[in-house]
């Protein structure tokens, strides 16, 4: 029976993405493999999959997407027939404090895993996680970005992101691979780390509420973001790797708003006003400041039949809940 099961392959399993990944292929029937780096604190190796249960139903390997040795002898072990390259570097902040160990990880990687996938298992299907970090400040004219919007990036993250956009359009044209991007906006959740600034907001406004905190700094009020739930969105990753052509897409809302905006939203939740609270500190600010983001998911859901189930209020409630549910006075 067990032969009959697909198998995937997930780089950044321990992540946000790869653990609602991992949950809605294991609901699929998949076997489920994922790379996991070594830490010294081994509990933070694969906490979210431990934390919701689905540890025991995974198989992970130590590895890492700069340590091609590694990438061939999980490739080989596993013989994988989809793989989703979510590993990275993923916070675009740090990114400016470490451009060169988010060049090795989040372009030179791609590479690695692309060549390790090319010559073991060509026949399988690759998605490469992309981002809207790529398109920079770019914006047509109607204020949206769409896969013809010129990407323009602004971080070392962002640059290093069209690298690996850009060499997994390659591959799929030079050697015929079933090799996809899917260019996903901002998407959060419970489980997102509280250095992103939505559920630092979260979990900062809910700290206040209950006394443990009379204040939170944060960088940038101004720039506005197109935020969706990681739950739609790797339902959307498995959609675009088994489209029947390999190709690009853009998975969004549609929807933009600032970070200003966000705190007003979480305060009020929780009848309070942010005014009272927040302050910015420029050290949480970029050297230069991507300023808006508001992506087009109209290809999504026509040739894929994608359509988010969470809106940003309804992920922001869920955010909420779960920070009420683990602080304690």
């Amino acid at each position: 029976m067990n032969k009959l099961k697909k198998k995937a392959l997930i780089t950044g399993i321990s992540g946000q993405d790869g653990s609602y990944l991992s949950e809605y292929l294991l609901t699929l029937g998949y076997e489920v493999h994922g790379i996991v780096r070594r830490h010294s604190v081994a509990e933070n190796q694969n906490h979210r999959l431990v934390m919701n249960g689905i540890s025991e139903k995974v198989i992970t390997h130590y590895g890492d997407l700069t340590d091609y040795p590694s990438l061939v002898r999980i490739m080989k072990k596993v013989e994988p027939d989809e793989i989703y390259n979510l590993g990275a570097m993923s916070h675009v902040r740090v990114s400016f404090d470490m451009p060169a160990f988010t060049i090795r990880t989040n372009a030179l990687g791609v590479l690695n895993m692309l060549e390790v996938y090319r010559t073991m298992c060509p026949n399988a299907k690759f998605y490469q996680a992309s981002s809207s970090e790529m398109f920079g400040n770019s914006v047509d004219d109607d204020g949206v970005q769409r896969l013809t919007t010129p990407m323009n990036p602004v971080s070392p993250y962002g640059c290093a992101k069209v690298m690996g956009y850009n060499l997994v359009r390659h591959y799929r044209k030079a050697y015929n691979l079933h090799a996809c991007n899917g260019i996903l906006f901002n998407h959060e959740s419970p489980r997102r780390g509280t250095n992103f600034v939505t559920n630092k907001v979260v979990k900062g406004a809910v700290m206040i509420k209950k006394g443990m905190s009379d204040k939170m700094e944060l960088g940038n009020m101004d720039s506005f973001r197109d935020w969706g739930h990681s739950k739609d969105y790797v339902k959307a990753m498995h959609m675009i790797l088994n489209h029947d052509t390999p190709s690009e897409f853009i998975v969004a809302t549609g929807q933009t708003h600032s970070v200003r905006q966000l705190c007003e939203i979480v305060f009020s939740k929780l009848d309070l006003d942010y005014k009272d609270y927040v302050v910015q500190n420029p050290k949480y600010m970029r050297p230069e400041e991507l300023k808006y983001l508001k992506g087009d998911p109209s290809l999504a859901k026509k040739l894929l039949g994608w359509k988010p189930e969470y809106t940003f209020e309804t992920m922001l409630d869920e955010m909420i809940e779960s920070w009420q549910s683990k602080l304690t006075e």
